[in-house]
This record gives C-alpha cells, structure tokens and sequence, in this order.
C-alpha cells in the first residue's frame, strides 16, 4: 500500500514518550516536624502536568507561633501540546478535539502533531473506528507562540472507554523537540441497561426447570412483538452458592463506591467498610476466597488506576466495569477487602460522617440542609444492624492510642439518639399542653425501631417511656390497616417491647395474606414502590424477613422470603444504596451457619452441563460458583436453567441477562411531571445579562456562555428527589461548586458532576419550579444534549424523563 502522507513523521511521533501522570496535587502532608536544625525534607513524585504549582506551608512552634509561606513554580519544556478535550464522550456525537502547541524554544519552529486513540481496556488502536485515521497534522509556530490545532472525531458505538494520547515533535529524535500527553475519557452511551433476574432455589431430593421467558423469547421468530430491533445483548451470568450471605458479600463495593455524598450513603459506605472488615475477620473461607484473588496480581485496567475517570464510570456507566473478564472482576472486588485498604477508607469515611452530624445530632440529607429525622432513624438502626451482626464498630478507634478518634462511632450515634429522643419529646410536650395535636405514630413507629436495638445500652427517659406505652396502645388500634412496611416494623416493635401477642398476631395475618411460587417465592403482591420513603418494596421485604426470623423464628418462610428478594436483586445489588443496606442486613443476619458444598448438584444452562467442581476450585472450595457468557455467546436457548440437588441442605442461585435498549423503550413518560428544559444565550450587556432563547437560527460559538432552564411541574408530594440533567461533551461548567441553595420554600443541594447536573430535594410538593444553571461552550461539533431525568432516590422505579435534545456547536 502506498505510503499516507507524513507516515515517517508518523512512526517517529510514536517515539514520543508521553506524559501521564496529571493529577492536580503534587503533595499533601498535614504533619511533619523539622530535624534538630530546624529542616523538613519532603520527598515526592513529580506530576508531569505542564502548569503552575503552589506550594503552600503553615507552621508552628509548640508555643503556637505560627507562619505562613507560599511561593510557586511553573513546570514548562521548550515545545509543548495541551490538549483540551472534552470530558467525556457520548455515542453518536461528532467532536472536535482541539489542542495547542507552545513554542518556548526561542526560535520558530514547524513539526507535526498526531493524535491517537486505544481501546481503554486493551490498549489497542481504535483509530479507526473514530473516523481518525488521518491523525497527522503539520504545525508551525513563532518564538514564544502557539499554534491551535484540531481533529475532528465521530463517536462510535461499542467502545466504553479510550486513551488519547496527542504528541507532538519537531526535527529528529536526536536534535529536535518533542511532548506528548495521554489519559482517559469515558465513552457515554444513550442507551441504557436492563437487568433481568431469574431466581433459583433448590432443595434436597429436588429437580427443577426455570425459565426467563424474555430470554428464551428473544429468539422466537413467530413472536415478533417479543423481539426489539435495538435491543443488544451485554452480558449473561449465572451465579449459585450454598449460602446466599455471598449475595450480600459481592454487594458490598456497590456501597463502598456509590459516588454521591449525602448522609445515607456515606452512611451506607461506613456500613459496607464495616461488615467487610468484619467478614475477613470473622469468616475463614471469605478471607481464602479474597486471598487468593489478591494473589493474581496486580489489576490489569487503565481504568482502575484514574481516580477521575472511575468515579465517572461508576455515576453514568456502572456496568462497564463489568464487562472485564471475570478474573479482572475478582481481583478488583478483592482489593477492596485488603485490610489496609479498608482501614484507611474507614477512616475517611467516618471523618465525613461526622462533619455531617450537627450540632443537633440529626443529620441533614445532603449538606446545608436541615436535620431529617428519618435519615437520622435510618443511620441509628443502621448502627443497630451493625451490632445486631456482630460488628464492633469502635474497634481500632481508641481515643488514647490516636487524639484523632476523639469522637467514636458510639459518641455519634449517642449523639444521634439524644436527637431523636428530643424531636419526638417536643412532639410529647405539645400534645401534652393540647390534646389537638398528637404526636406522629408514623415518627413514632421509625422512633420505636431505631431505638429497640439499644435499650440496654441507652434507655429510655421517664418521658421516653410514657411516649412508648401511648404508642404502643396507638399501634394496635390500627395494625391491621397499615402499609406491609409498617406491619413488619411494628411486629418487630411490639415484640421488642415485650408485646409477643400483638407481634405474633400482626405476623401470622401477614403470612395468610402472602403469596408463594417456585420462581418469587414468598411475598406480598400489594409490596409496590411508590414516592415516599416506607413505599420501598426492598426495604419491606427485608423488615419481613428479620421479623418472621426474629419473632416467629420461621426458618421455612425466610427462605422464601429471600428468593423475592434474590429475585429482585440486579446483578451485584439491589435498587438503591438504602435498599442493599437493608437486603444485606436480612441475608446476613439470618441463616448465619455455613453450609460446606457436597457435590449432588448437577446444572445445565441452554442444556449444556456446568463443570460446577472445575467453577469451584476458582473460589478456592467457598462453596460460591459464577459462569459468564459475553454478548456474542448469549442465545435464547440459555434462559432455561436445569437444576438437580442431591445432598442435603438448599441451594441458592440466579441467571441475570443483561442487555441494552434505546431508552424511550424502557421508560415511559410519568403523567403527574411535566419538563420544559431551554437554552439561552447569555449576553453580559450594560443593562445586565440578558438572555436569547437559543434556536436552530441561533447557532452556539466556542466561548459563548449559555444559560440553562429547566421548569419542573409536578402534581403531587415526593420525597427525596434526585433530578439529574445531562449536558452535551461540548459543554464545560460554569459553576464547579457543589452547594445547598433555595428557591422559596424548596431546599434544595446542587451538584455539578463531569456529565450532568444534580438537584436533590429532601421534600418537594406539589407545585411549579425553575432552575437555573451557565454552561461554557468548549469544544465545536454537534452533540446530544442527554435528557433530564426526575426520581425518588430510594425508589427509582418511581420517575420520569424529558426527551432528549442535540446541539450544535461552532
């Protein structure tokens, strides 16, 4: 084939040694003490951003004289490339990924420039499939100019993530000058992911079919309303254990990395860090498992490595890093469970909660808020979950070994108890002055639960105790008429406050009223989501369990009850973080003992035989298998599972398929909310900025400042609102700074992440709301815009979206 234009540039560019290492912090030492003469000598490794640094020091004498110094450096070459790239990609989109040469050399000088592109997990070349394969580009620039150069890319489908790598040269290896730079950018896709579950359970002397009918379906000709032109397969796992307390285990990292910071989930985060310092500590074949994977070696991804980038993924594409090899998978979730890992993200994690508890000791939902009594009852029986397992939260944390650990898990949930005794007593106080306003049962009931896990170690008040006996009788007026989470918290209430009677009553009526099938198991068909924070069938399902296991110490109705709640777990957790810290909690504090595998158990996926001994030797004998097929090995026959058991004891498994589909066949609209999402240019004038709603004869240029609208209107209460709008790559935020802000009565906390916008509100009625955010146009190319989506952060079954939107920029 004929030589491309500049290929021997091409080749020497190659050569280029880039840089890579960029993060924005080159040190941070918040303690060092000077030798004898006085002398601190920091030791580092060098970024390799071409910026300026600003060193920053604060000193003291143990007399607390103290004084400051800053001073700065600037780390230059004498030809340099910054690039500008967006900062992620969306499929579909066209872009122009814009760079800059600096010549500081003191003479002009000419060269060329290339960009290229590899996969993010193989490291392969995908220039190609970008539309980049004429990557040259010839610069020339003055002494002390630039030159802006630029490549025009086009976004394909089926590729999660990319390295760049720009690198520029001048002359030959030997007497000329060159740069070069790389990193990552996640690929976005519009489209989303389905999780289907098929539940499998078996006993002893027991020989069972299951079947996803959506699966098998999928390949039946004759039905053609069952098949999706744009539906396309990711993934298909089959996973099975003698004991389901593995479901919650591989739970665990959903928690411990879910990138939002409100208190629950930081919450969440100490609760997953604990339980699995716990299990290492406490469960032999748990620390095999994870030793033997941390002895692989070390994690193969580029991805793994880029803080910025993971954390990214982790929001928008949470699959993707599923689709790594399954060695790859275990090695990840085991370096999670490394013990020096875990301390110190303990540590982190704790520090953060506790700049969370107000003076009060409630916790607000996000910062800036208010204290929300039912995010403060949630982290308290969070506490007692913990303790209920087992768990010593204060260990490790002894004030007199570190002044850091002044504050205690147990000071903070101390504290966090004093606060609900005392909303609830307020409530008391103004019902005792005027019986027209009595106190909350619904309060009282998350009071009650929160506080029967510590009687004995934090009783109850004079006034605490008259309130508990008025509830009480309240309770049993109304038991039979409440929600299924209600019924299974005031079983669990009544009985800890020694009213067996009512407990056992309320529980034997819900047993009448379940529903049982091989597939669900045990469960309620009236268990639905809905808008507030007790319509969470997850959540309810999982008080179910630990008040049958607790109270009528029903072993056989227990395990039913898990495979509903296996069955609506979704590949490696449950709906939200709120929901797996429930399900976790109900897998691992009943049927504790471990069962060893014994063989007698023989499947079949899509009538080809599991080698299930040759799967477990892989898990080092945890009695725990997994097998999974990538998309182009998933065929419709695979939804039918054969299982037989002929050793004793029970068996748990599930097959999950995964696939992909054009949002708009997933998601329909939710009649009560309506979105009306614009956008303005901003023009900054004498008169003040004045906006120009932005239409296809007002296209948007590099540089312009656009404002977005988006109106809200809802028709009913909801509580705890996540609104997130996505942004086009070609966008580049104004405002970085996540905050709490107002709009008259709503409160509500804004965060600006890399591919969107974030509003949450604890409570928002029914009514009309605007909001308002700038925007920057950064790069040139026509993008999708995304859709804005509305949910209950712990049901997101409960949502809606707008349509999506492109944009053009200049």
């Amino acid at each position: 084939a004929p030589s491309a234009p500049g290929e021997g540039e091409i080749d020497e560019a190659m050569e280029v040694q880039p840089r890579r290492a960029l993060q924005e912090t080159a040190f941070f030492f918040p303690h060092l003490k000077t030798d004898r003469e006085g002398s601190v000598k920091i030791s580092f490794t060098t970024p390799e951003s071409l910026t300026e640094w600003k060193f920053m020091a604060l000193a003291h004498t143990p007399g607390l004289q103290t004084v400051n110094y800053q001073a700065s450096v600037r780390t230059q070459k004498e030809l340099m490339i910054i690039p500008n790239p967006p900062r992620f990609l969306r499929e579909g989109d066209e872009v122009e990924f814009q760079a800059k040469v600096t010549n500081l050399s003191g003479k002009p000088l000419s060269g060329n420039a290339q960009l290229q592109l590899f996969d993010a997990f193989t490291m392969n070349p995908v220039d190609a499939a970008f539309d980049n394969t004429d990557n040259n580009r010839e610069f020339t620039a003055s002494e002390g100019q630039s030159a802006n150069i630029a490549w025009t890319l086009k976004i394909p489908e089926g590729h999660q993530a990319i390295v760049y790598r720009v690198v520029a040269k001048t002359g030959n290896t030997s007497t000329g000058y060159s740069d070069g730079e790389e990193s990552a950018l996640p690929v976005l896709t519009n489209r989303m992911l389905v999780t289907e579950t098929l539940p499998v359970h078996i006993r002893e002397g027991q020989e069972k079919t299951f079947k996803l009918d959506k699966l098998v379906l999928s390949g039946a000709e004759v039905l053609a309303e069952n098949k999706s032109a744009t539906l396309e397969n990711f993934k298909l796992t089959f996973e099975m254990t003698t004991n389901p307390v593995w479901y919650a285990v591989f739970s665990l990292p959903y928690l411990r990395e879910f990138p939002y910071e409100c208190s629950e989930q930081v919450f969440s985060r100490l609760y997953g860090n604990l339980i699995s310092h716990h299990l290492i500590n406490s469960n032999p074949k748990i620390k095999a498992v994870f030793d033997h994977w941390n002895s692989k070696g070390q994690l193969k991804s580029r991805l793994e490595a880029n803080k910025e980038l993971k954390s990214l993924l982790l929001e928008e594409t949470p699959w993707l890093r599923q689709a790594t090899d399954e060695s790859e998978q275990m090695k990840r979730i085991a370096v999670l469970f490394e013990l020096n890992k875990m301390q110190l993200e303990f540590q982190s994690t704790f520090f953060k909660l506790q700049g969370k508890q107000m003076r009060s000791g409630g916790f607000p939902w996000f910062d800036g808020g208010q204290e929300n009594f039912y995010i403060t009852t949630h982290i308290v029986s969070g506490f007692g979950h913990l303790g209920a397992m087992g768990v010593n939260y204060d260990k490790n944390m002894d004030p007199s070994t570190n002044p850091a650990f002044r504050i205690t898990p147990s000071l903070i949930l101390r504290n966090a108890i004093e606060f609900i005794d005392g909303e609830m007593e307020e409530q008391w106080d103004k019902y005792e002055k005027n019986e027209k306003y009595p106190p909350s049962t619904y309060k009282g009931m998350y009071w009650m639960y929160a506080r029967s896990y510590f009687l004995k170690d934090y009783p109850l008040s004079k006034k605490g105790k008259e309130m508990a006996d008025y509830f009480l009788k309240e309770f049993e007026k109304k038991k039979f008429s409440e929600s299924r989470y209600y019924q299974a918290m005031l079983s669990l209430v009544f009985h800890r406050f020694d009213k067996d009677g009512p407990a056992k009553e309320l529980l034997l009526s819900l047993k009448d009223q379940a529903v049982e099938s091989d597939e669900m198991g045990m469960y309620w068909k009236d268990n639905r989501p809905g808008w507030f924070w007790y319509n969470a069938p997850i959540e309810t399902q999982a008080l179910l369990i630990e008040a049958f296991d607790e109270v009528l110490k029903d072993t056989e109705s227990v395990e039913l009850m898990k495979v509903w709640l296996l069955k609506n777990r979704q590949a490696n957790r449950w709906t939200s973080t709120k929901a797996t810290t429930e399900a976790v909690f109900a897998l691992m504090s009943t049927g504790k003992d471990w069962v060893n595998t014994e063989g007698g158990l023989d499947v079949s996926v899509g009538g080809e035989k599991l080698d299930l001994k040759k799967l477990e030797e892989r898990q080092q004998g945890s009695g725990y298998v997994k097998a999974s097929w990538n998309k182009d090995e998933i065929k419709p026959e695979m939804g039918t599972v054969e299982v037989k058991k002929t050793s004793p004891g029970v068996a748990w498994g599930a097959l999950y398929w995964q696939y992909f589909e054009d949002l708009d066949k997933i998601t329909s609209a939710e009649t009560g909310i309506r979105f009306k999402k614009e956008l303005f240019l901003k023009k900054l004038t004498d008169k003040g900025p004045e906006l120009q709603r932005i239409t296809e004869g007002t296209p948007i240029k590099v540089g312009d400042l656009v404002t977005v609208r988006l109106e809200i209107k809802n028709d009913r209460d909801m509580e705890f609102v996540h609104i997130k709008d996505m942004r086009a790559s070609g966008f580049e935020p104004v405002n970085v700074i996540s905050k709490y802000q107002w709009q008259g009565s709503l409160g509500y906390y804004e965060s600006t992440r890399d591919a969107a916008t974030n509003f949450f509100a604890d409570h928002m009625p029914k009514g009309v709301y605007v909001f308002e955010y700038d925007l920057r146009a950064n790069n040139a190319g026509n993008f999708s815009n995304g859709i804005t989506s509305l949910q209950c952060m712990y049901a997101p079954e409960m949502g809606a979206h707008s349509e999506g939107m492109r944009v053009d920029i200049k």
